[in-house]
């Protein structure tokens, strides 16, 4: 079954981004980075759902350029899918452009992949293996 995940927001400040939601009550997560992407990060668990806050590390990450073009908000939508793998070969047999084909692991220990948003009608999609 794919659920919603999360959803990434770019942001320029950890610390002002996630003051919002402390303010608010929800419990924000320790911060982490994920040196591949060039970001840092805390989760903002809603539900059986989270918001992801994303940081650049460097001018050159995608967030950074992100930011950049289009200013802070939201960048991309999680969706969570059983085995990720079949996904992606699923999406490569019916023509889907991925952003890469390479799975990754990212925060947590997950694997993802994104979806390009040519695809999904100018939606930047991840895709995140569930860990059960």
């Amino acid at each position: 079954m794919y659920t919603i995940d999360h959803l990434g927001i770019a942001v320029k400040s950890l610390s002002a981004a996630k003051s919002i939601y402390e303010k608010l009550g929800l419990r924000v997560s320790e911060e982490e980075v994920v040196d591949a992407e060039q970001v840092r990060l805390v989760m903002v668990p809603l539900g059986e759902s989270r918001l992801e806050l994303l940081e650049p590390t460097s001018e050159k990450s995608t967030i950074a350029k992100f930011i950049a073009q289009r200013g802070e908000g939201l960048h991309h939508l999680s969706l969570r899918v059983p085995d990720l793998a079949a996904a992606v070969e699923r999406l490569k047999k019916e023509g889907v452009r991925l952003v890469s084909e390479e799975i990754k692991v990212g925060a947590g220990g997950h694997r993802y992949i994104f979806v390009h948003p040519s695809s999904t009608a100018g939606v930047l999609l991840e895709l995140v293996e569930s860990r059960h």
